[in-house]
């Protein structure tokens, strides 16, 4: 069993790693860099995870755990009193997250990953799981506004979907600085009630 400096160095090479790979890409990020990036010796990154290739896997895999332990926690310590206020909580706290993992969330936004999913079966496993992991966030309060009357005419997933397109595009606005993300924050609110049958509702 791995020493507790042991798990420090490879926290610090997984987060180094985010940051590198989301702003350099993978193939013009070298594990040299990564070493001074997170103060260890290269032979340190090989031992933990053997190549360049399964290092940015693990980073995907982090990725993964992150995003639904942030999720789930957020869930469990909120109390909305029904699917529209929860959809709405949803959304917001997708826009905090993006902000507060942006080197995540910019990865997660960079081609190469999903070019490498073509042939590493682990790597599309992971991103699957973590768009799979968000579909079922968004569509968990379309559930409970169908069942509570705040929300109708819809089908759960298909507007989970298309709700979860607008708001990762508004993040990718902001990662990308193409455009204020925070002035259409009113406007995308308004398009999710629009979509989930609640037009009334300003």
């Amino acid at each position: 069993m791995p020493d507790t400096d042991s798990l420090s160095r490879k926290e610090k090479i997984l987060r180094a790693a985010t940051r590198l790979f989301a702003y350099k890409g993978f193939a013009d990020s070298s594990v040299g860099e990564l070493a001074q990036l997170s103060e260890v010796a290269e032979g340190t990154i090989f031992y933990h995870f053997g190549n360049k290739e399964k290092l940015f896997v693990a980073v995907l895999a982090n990725v993964r755990s992150t995003v639904i332990r942030e999720f789930e926690s957020h869930i469990a310590a909120q109390e909305y009193p029904d699917g529209m206020s929860m959809m709405e909580g949803t959304v917001a706290f997708y826009l905090y997250l993006a902000s507060l993992m942006e080197d995540a969330f910019l990865l997660l936004h960079r081609h190469y990953p999903y070019a490498m999913a073509q042939d590493n079966a682990v790597c599309r496993e992971h991103l699957e799981a973590i768009y799979n992991c968000l579909a079922d966030i968004f569509e968990e309060p379309i559930r409970r506004g169908l069942a509570d009357g705040t929300m109708g005419g819809v089908a759960p997933r298909k507007a989970a979907l298309l709700i979860f397109t607008m708001v990762d595009g508004l993040v990718r606005f902001k990662t990308y600085n193409l455009y204020d993300a925070g002035s259409l924050v009113g406007e995308l609110m308004r398009a999710c009630r629009k979509i989930l049958g609640r037009e009334d509702v300003s």
